[in-house]
């Protein structure tokens, strides 16, 4: 399960980010993930292992909420964005034209955070 390791990561960039505000953090409260169909990651195993990775951090009472963004392709034919599902085979699902210029679903960033301050 690598959710744990992309976790911890996310746990660490708040932390940093907290560390260089212009204010004491003194808690997050909140975190935030878009998270693409198509990037590996899934949401219930983020989620079960949140709770491991926030133990002991500036996160440790923080909850998490994934937002998840689909998987879309940009089809040079129909010049226009295709929403595609997880069987996408590197074809337009309007038109049939090959393609596979993913245009969302890799996405795995921090959307925001919340925290509390003194």
């Amino acid at each position: 399960m690598h959710e744990l390791g992309l976790l911890t990561s996310v746990v660490a960039a708040v932390e940093k980010a907290a560390a260089d505000a212009d204010y004491q953090v003194t808690r997050v409260e909140k975190v935030a993930l878009n998270v693409g169909t198509m990037s590996g990651a899934i949401p219930e195993a983020l989620y079960g292992s949140w709770p491991i990775a926030r133990e002991n951090s500036i996160c440790s009472s923080a909850e998490l909420e994934v937002n998840t963004i689909p998987a879309s392709v940009d089809c040079p034919n129909c010049s226009k964005e295709v929403e595609i599902d997880e069987f996408f085979a590197l074809l337009c699902p309007e038109c049939g034209m090959p393609t596979g210029n993913l245009a969302h679903g890799r996405e795995f960033e921090i959307s925001w955070v919340e925290w509390a301050k003194d």
